[in-house]
This record gives C-alpha cells, sequence and structure tokens, in this order.
C-alpha cells in the first residue's frame, strides 16, 4: 500500500513513520508542514493522489492560541481538514481530540456522544470531524497524548524532577495517558485491518489525574512521588477551558480485529526507558 502521513514532523507523525518502517511497509509519503501546506487545496488533492491511506496528525497544536486566533485555528483544524476529506474520501484516517467534549460527563464518553466543544480548539477539531465523517473517512479521537518526540507532560515531568525539589500538579482532571507510539501501531494496524468507517477512540483504558501520572512517572523513574503535590485547576489559569473528564469509551474497537490499547499504568511503563 501506499501511505501519506501529514503532519510527518510531530509527535504522532514521526512515531507512525516508525511504526510504517518497523512494519516493512515501504511506500511511505512522510509530509511534514514545510513539505505540504494543508490549508492549500490544490496542495492536498495532489499530495492525496495515489495514497491507498491517508493518516493525518497535522493540525493547529496550541490550545491556549486558539482563544485569541480562533479563525487561525479553524482554518487549519476544520477548513482545511475538510479539503483533506474531500480530496481523500474513505482513505482518511482522522486523528482528533478528547477536547470535543465538555468533560461533564462521570463514565466514559462513547464514540457516539454528541460533541459540546468548551474552547475555540475543541470548535475547529469538531468541525474537522463532521467533514471526515460526511466523507466517510475515519476520526481516531486520543487524549492525554504523550510520547519521544516533542514536549508533553511526561517528558516535562522528567525533565522539572532535576530542577525542583517539588512540583504542584493538578488534581481535578481526569483523563487517559496515552503513549503515542502504542497509538500509532494500533492505528496502523487499523488500517491494514479495514474496519467499517466511523469514530473511534485510540486512549489507553483507565484513567487518573495529572497529579497521578505525575507522581507515576516519578515511581518508574527511581523518585520519590511524594514531591509531586496535589492542587486545583484554579491555581494555573490558562486562556482556553479544559475539560475535567476525559475518559473515552472503546467499545468501536469490537469487532474490528484490533485491539483497545493497555491500561495507562502498563504503557507508562513500557514508554519511559523510550522517553528518558
Amino acid at each position: 500500500m501506499r501511505w501519506l502521513v501529514t503532519g510527518a514532523g510531530g509527535m504522532l507523525g514521526r512515531d507512525l513513520c516508525a511504526v510504517l518502517a518497523e512494519v516493512g511497509e515501504a511506500d511511505v509519503v512522510a509530509a511534514t508542514r514545510a513539505d505540504l501546506d494543508i490549508t492549500d487545496p490544490a496542495a492536498v488533492r495532489a499530495a492525496v493522489t495515489g495514497a491507498d491511506v491517508v493518516l493525518n496528525t497535522a493540525g493547529w497544536t496550541d490550545v491556549d492560541g486558539a482563544e485569541s486566533d480562533e479563525r487561525a485555528a479553524t482554518a487549519i483544524n476544520g477548513d482545511a481538514v475538510r479539503t483533506l476529506a474531500a480530496a481523500a474520501g474513505p482513505r482518511l484516517i482522522h486523528f482528533s481530540t478528547d477536547y470535543v467534549f465538555d468533560g461533564a460527563a462521570t463514565t466514559p464518553y462513547r464514540e457516539d456522544a454528541v460533541p459540546a466543544p468548551l474552547n475555540a480548539y475543541g470548535r475547529g477539531k469538531a468541525l474537522g470531524e463532521r467533514a471526515v465523517l460526511a466523507s466517510g473517512g475515519s476520526v481516531v479521537r486520543t487524549a492525554w497524548l504523550y510520547g519521544a518526540h516533542g514536549p508533553n507532560f511526561v517528558r516535562t515531568m522528567l525533565r522539572l524532577a532535576g530542577e525542583r525539589p517539588t512540583l504542584d500538579v493538578v488534581d481535578d482532571q481526569v483523563g487517559p495517558p496515552t503513549w503515542s507510539y502504542a497509538l500509532a501501531r494500533q492505528v496502523v494496524a487499523m488500517a491494514g485491518a479495514r474496519p467499517a468507517p466511523g469514530v473511534y477512540h485510540g486512549t489507553a483504558a483507565g484513567s487518573t489525574t495529572w497529579h497521578g501520572l505525575a507522581r507515576a512517572v516519578f515511581t518508574e523513574a527511581g523518585l520519590d512521588p511524594a514531591r509531586i503535590r496535589p492542587t486545583t485547576s484554579d491555581r494555573f489559569p490558562r486562556p482556553a477551558r479544559r475539560p475535567a473528564y476525559s475518559v473515552l469509551g472503546h467499545d468501536a474497537w469490537s469487532g474490528t480485529g484490533v485491539d483497545p490499547l493497555p491500561h495507562w499504568r502498563t504503557m507508562l511503563t513500557d514508554a519511559l526507558p523510550v522517553l528518558r
């Protein structure tokens, strides 16, 4: 098969390319931001020509920045995705986010839950989702992603461990910490299995808080988890509101031949040697 990976310079994009190489897929076009401007319709149409699978990881990722420039964020996360979906159709697997939900739930969000985003970033991502699904493509929502490439919470905790005696970390947001490499393996398997188009949740099983994740990182690294102190989100005000609850259900994987991702704690144990 011929694969196109957009956003190939990012954390998930790089892991997707690595997994494709590991499984022996030689015909892969890794398109970084410099290679492909997804807001350029002609460039998008040319890029998807001949591709059997299009994995779209490109997007506006500055959640707080979207609050001050929603038009620009939506042009990338919504309008450009519509163009990509129109060009790729069912060949497209597009990555989205828990931020399409308001976080008011107390049980995992089902794949068919109605989006109700809290912020500009989430509104743009929800617009992109609708376009992909209307074109017959698939959406993979993920959350609390971390990996070896680029900044993320787990790597930040490891860095700060050597800089500060204690760390205050919020304990009132709940989610599923998810290793980008494990997600990449799951989605490559998904593309090979060719399940029915629709929404899939690519997140770890189980959940914790940011405080719980930070303590687990310290524990795995052989550090004292008591150095992590709990605090509340109002101590760290930010322009964009964050969902308080970001746990996603995984029912759609049943019958696809592709397993849901493992528990977040098991995943962290496997990931940490790669991240340090």
